[in-house]
């Protein structure tokens, strides 16, 4: 049974939440004054209140997964946030920060708790902590690629400073598609985000309006661009791809040649910034930029690498747009006797953790991964407590490695 308080607390959450989602929006459900409005205008009011409609059917199946959950587990077999509690000695608020990992509870309460949710098979659920909060403690983060490291260091960097703090991160791999970034944002959309971290500008149109209309915070990250007034961290892909040129043609190399894999809009970037410092020294040649809009990798790198030099052997040095295709370059070199650097310098892009150990090692432009995560989910504390950032655009840099390979 349920007693007078607790049927009075949930009263009052459903009230609190309905306010949300129609009190506050009493003029697209304004029945009474229907009848005065021109036709137009009904039109308008109708398709808001449709909207606002929709928002309201949510809450209301949260309400009542919520209604489900707490009752006893005697009727349900599963069991409650108050439940787990008790079991654990400490108030519902406790429990429930516990389990979201708040660093503010004592490790020894903290302790209590999950082992009486473990105790109790507790699982939380979203729906019910939503409602009672009427907002989630979610982040979404989502990513081109979960195949190496690239992105594995930024998405541990965001959950180190995000979890301390009560916040779930929600990843998603939307593998270098705007269609698929489009279908996960409007999945998770509908879990009411507190925030959103996205990777580089390029995305659909309709991607875009959905951000821009949710007024959920939103962090940019691994590009910048100054005028958009954006929150963005990250570093020039241009500056990037320039700096490589620079690098080899003041090694004495001629005949520079660029290849790019997977061609999303930094791989495009580098390429650009590549070929604009060529360009200013007379030393461009586009029959040598190889592109492919293939998925980057070490077989795909040795490939382009031995396609590239029969048919141009003059070529004496090349920039590989990310660091697993050098890497198969290198290897094939070692198998056909192609004596790196002497006959061939090679640079990669991102410095992954095994380029130092390839033979030759490997030349590389080390990319601020781990930083930009923990810039960016700071950004978004800040964003998320109400606040404005200091310094919207957040230039990282990155740094040139001169190994054995040029």
């Amino acid at each position: 049974m349920r007693s007078l308080g607790e049927s009075k607390a949930q009263s009052r959450s459903y009230r609190r939440l309905f306010l949300i989602f129609v009190g506050r929006r009493g003029d697209a459900l304004d029945i009474q004054s229907w009848g005065n409005r021109s036709p137009d205008n009904q039109a308008i009011a109708g398709l808001r209140g449709q909207r606002y409609l929709s928002g309201l059917f949510f809450v209301w199946q949260a309400a009542m997964t919520s209604f489900k959950n707490d009752k006893n587990t005697r009727t349900t077999g599963r069991p409650t946030l108050n439940e787990v509690a008790r079991l654990a000695g400490v108030s519902p608020i406790t429990a429930s920060r516990a389990l979201r990992g708040i660093s503010s509870v004592a490790t020894e309460l903290a302790e209590k708790v999950r082992q009486a949710a473990a105790d109790l098979n507790y699982v939380v659920n979203p729906a019910a902590r939503a409602l009672a909060s009427a907002q989630s403690h979610s982040v979404v983060v989502l990513v081109p690629s979960l195949s190496n490291l690239l992105f594995i260091d930024t998405l541990e960097a965001i959950h180190a400073v995000l979890r301390p703090k009560g916040f779930e991160v929600l990843i998603g791999n939307f593998h270098y598609s705007r269609d698929e970034e489009e279908d996960l944002l409007r999945n998770y959309m509908a879990y009411q985000p507190r925030g959103l971290l996205l990777t580089g500008f390029d995305r659909s149109e309709s991607s875009r309006l959905m951000i821009e209309s949710s007024n959920v915070p939103c962090v940019y990250m691994m590009e910048l661009d100054a005028g958009a007034g954006l929150n963005c961290v990250g570093f020039s892909q241009l500056q990037a791809g320039e700096t490589a040129a620079h690098h080899l043609i003041g090694s004495g190399r001629k005949h520079l040649a660029y290849i790019g894999a997977q061609l999303d809009q930094r791989t495009l970037l580098r390429g650009e910034g590549y070929r604009r410092a060529l360009q200013e020294k007379g030393l461009y040649n586009p029959d040598l930029e190889v592109l492919t809009p293939r998925p980057s990798s070490v077989g795909l790198g040795g490939e382009l690498f031995l396609q590239l030099i029969a048919a141009h052997p003059q070529v004496d040095a090349i920039f590989f747009g990310n660091d697993d295709l050098a890497h198969g370059a290198l290897l094939e070199a070692a198998r056909f006797g192609i004596k790196i650097p002497e006959q061939i310098a090679i640079l990669g892009f991102n410095d992954l953790p095994s380029s130092e150990f390839m033979v030759p090692r490997l030349s590389s432009i080390r990319t601020p991964r781990e930083a930009i995560g923990r810039r960016a989910a700071e950004q978004m504390l800040t964003l998320m407590a109400g606040n404005q950032v200091a310094n919207p655009v957040q230039d990282m840099g990155f740094e040139l490695m001169v190994r054995e390979s040029s």
